[in-house]
C-alpha cells in the first residue's frame, strides 16, 4: 500500500543528515511447523539526525518487533538496516533500548544502575562519579542516589532507565512503550522530561507507542503500522510548533487528522 503524507511539514533548507536507513525489511516467524508467518513485510524509512518518529499501531503490528531489529537483538528475514551507512546486525552502544519494565538490576542503587555502562570505557572513578551526577539533576533525581530500585516510584524508575541509556550518549534512542505503564498525570510529565532532554542531547529518537494523542504531542513524523503482516500504512509529518500544548485548537485539529487517516486505514 502506498505511504500516506499529510498535515505537510515545514523543511529546511539544510536538512540533517539521515541517520538510519530502513530498506524493504520484512521478518518472518515460525508458526507452530506450520509455516512461516510473516510480521513485518516491506518496511521503508530514513531517519534524521535529532528527528522524533514515533511508531503507532495497534498490538501485534510488529512495532516491537522492528525496534528489537533496529537495536541488533534480532536480525531480519529481508532487508537491511543501516547506521551512517554501516549495516545493524548486532547490538551496540550506538544505540540504547529503553522497555515498558524499566529493567533496572534491583541489587544496585540508582547511581550504580545510572553509572553501570561508562565502566567499560576506562573512565576513572572520579569521571564516572562526575558523569552520574550530572545525569541524576538532568532527570530530577539527585538526592536519589544511594536508594535502590524498590524504594522509588514507577516513574522515578523509568527516569533511571532514560539516565542509564542517554550516560552512554547513543547515536539512537529506541523507546518501546516506555511511559504505558504509568498514571496519567506520570506519564505526562515523563514525557515532557524526555522531550526536554531531547532538546538538550539532540539525539534520533524512534519511540513505540499505540497512543495517538501521545505520538501528536511527541513526533516529528508518526509512521502507521497496519497489521497482517505489519508494514508502514501512512507517514505522517506533524506540524506543530514546540513546545506542544494538549489544551489548544491546533493540537486537537492535528490530533482529529491524524485519527482520522488512522481509522480509514485500520
Amino acid at each position: 500500500m502506498p505511504q500516506l503524507h499529510v498535515v505537510h511539514s515545514k523543511q529546511s533548507s539544510t536538512p540533517s543528515p539521515v541517520v538510519l536507513e530502513i530498506n524493504r525489511l520484512g521478518k518472518q516467524f515460525e508458526s507452530n511447523g506450520s509455516g512461516r508467518t510473516p510480521v513485518l513485510t516491506d518496511v521503508s524509512f530514513t531517519a534524521r539526525r535529532g528527528e522524533m518518529i514515533c511508531i503507532l499501531g495497534r498490538s501485534g503490528c510488529g512495532k516491537s518487533t522492528l525496534l528489537n531489529i533496529l537495536a541488533g537483538f534480532m536480525l531480519p528475514s529481508s532487508g537491511t538496516v543501516r547506521l551512517n551507512g554501516r549495516p545493524v546486525n548486532r547490538p551496540g552502544p550506538d544505540r540504547c533500548v529503553v522497555f515498558q519494565d524499566d529493567a533496572l538490576f534491583p541489587w544496585l542503587t540508582v547511581r550504580e544502575n545510572i553509572a553501570f555502562g561508562l565502566k567499560r570505557r576506562g573512565l576513572g572513578r572520579r569521571q564516572i562519579r562526575a558523569e552520574v551526577d550530572r545525569f541524576l539533576s538532568l532527570v530530577d533525581l539527585a538526592d536519589f542516589g544511594d536508594f535502590l530500585p524498590h524504594e522509588i516510584s514507577g516513574g522515578m524508575k523509568q527516569r533511571v532507565s532514560i539516565a542509564r541509556v542517554l550516560i552512554l550518549q547513543p547515536e539512537v534512542l529506541l523507546m518501546d512503550e516506555p511511559f504505558a505503564a504509568l498514571d496519567a498525570q506520570t506519564r505526562e510529565e515523563m514525557q515532557n522530561l524526555l522531550l526536554t532532554l531531547w532538546d538538550t542531547f539532540k539525539h534520533t529518537i524512534i519511540f513505540v507507542t499505540h497512543d495517538v494523542g501521545e505520538a501528536v504531542l511527541m513526533a516529528d513524523r508518526i509512521l502507521f503500522f497496519g497489521k497482517n503482516p505489519g508494514g508502514i500504512r501512512a507517514d505522517i509529518p506533524i506540524d506543530l510548533p514546540r513546545p506542544r500544548e494538549k489544551d489548544n485548537d491546533r493540537y486537537f485539529s492535528c490530533y482529529r487528522e491524524t485519527l482520522a487517516i488512522i481509522d480509514r486505514l485500520s
